[in-house]
């Protein structure tokens, strides 16, 4: 007679292995009722958790999918799923790494803007189930005395992120996010995405030139200075008055700090 198994007696790490692995044996502290063999039940679970999970992904990244077509994108997620399990119960939360798989997924290679493409679709996510919270009031950058502006810095939102590409990721994501026909894209041109929630409903910008170079500097806690130097040195056009009506129009961040107050 089979000895009763306690919760504890399962191998975790085995199972979770398993449960994406279909070369993988079925742990044998799995069985069925009675203690019989398992196999057939396990293999049926194992397949509906690996489909779940390329359902959630799908999901996650509609816009992705619609560009490789769902075969395609299926058998890419398939892969990432069997390498990448969740870490979290919350299926939204999965795929962060999604975009990197893509970069080292070799049948995608003939689509190079896909990764920064997803980048765009999971930040759109995040920005989605960010916390609510205020965005900085334009009379703030008014309270601060004019020679300490430059030495400001800002928190941005949480539903903020930035992607900045080699690829026209903005135009890409726009016109793969409803169901008309994508006419011509000229993919090759750099573009950089700003992705906020303002209000209720998330916004993808594309930023001018300098611009993200401007906000990236800000959103990893550089000063306002230091902002306006990188995206000036980046972009011989660059504005940066039109830059910080930007950082107030977007809603990017929530607070603003000169160095001596945060000291």
């Amino acid at each position: 007679m089979q000895p009763h198994r306690e919760r504890g007696d399962l191998d975790t790490a085995g199972f979770r292995a398993a449960i994406l692995n279909p070369a993988a044996e079925r742990p044998t502290s799995i069985t069925g009722p009675n203690g019989k063999q398992a196999v057939r039940r396990f293999n049926v679970y194992r397949n509906n958790v690996t489909v779940s999970l390329i359902d959630a992904l799908a999901d996650i990244f509609p816009v992705v999918q619609r560009i490789t077509g769902k075969s395609f994108f299926r058998d890419m997620a398939r892969e990432f799923v069997r390498a990448h399990p969740p870490s979290s119960p919350l299926l939204f939360e999965y795929g962060h790494n999604f975009a990197s798989f893509m970069e080292t997924f070799e049948p995608a290679a003939r689509m190079p803007y896909l990764a920064d493409v997803a980048r765009v679709e999971r930040c759109w996510l995040t920005a989605y189930h960010a916390a609510d919270t205020a965005t900085l009031a334009p009379a703030r950058l008014g309270e601060i005395p004019p020679d300490l502006l430059g030495d400001t810095g800002f928190a941005p939102h949480p539903a903020t992120g930035l992607v900045r590409s080699k690829f026209a990721v903005v135009e890409i994501f726009d016109a793969n996010r409803n169901q008309e026909n994508v006419g011509r894209i000229r993919a090759g041109i750099p573009q950089d995405a700003l992705v906020t929630r303002p209000g209720h409903d998330v916004a993808v910008t594309r930023l001018p030139d300098g611009q993200g170079a401007f906000f990236g500097r800000l959103i990893a806690g550089g000063t306002l200075a230091e902002a306006a130097e990188a995206g000036a040195n980046e972009a011989g056009g660059f504005d940066i008055t039109e830059a910080i009506g930007a950082l107030i129009s977007t809603g990017a961040f929530i607070a603003a700090e000169t160095r001596d107050q945060q000291d």
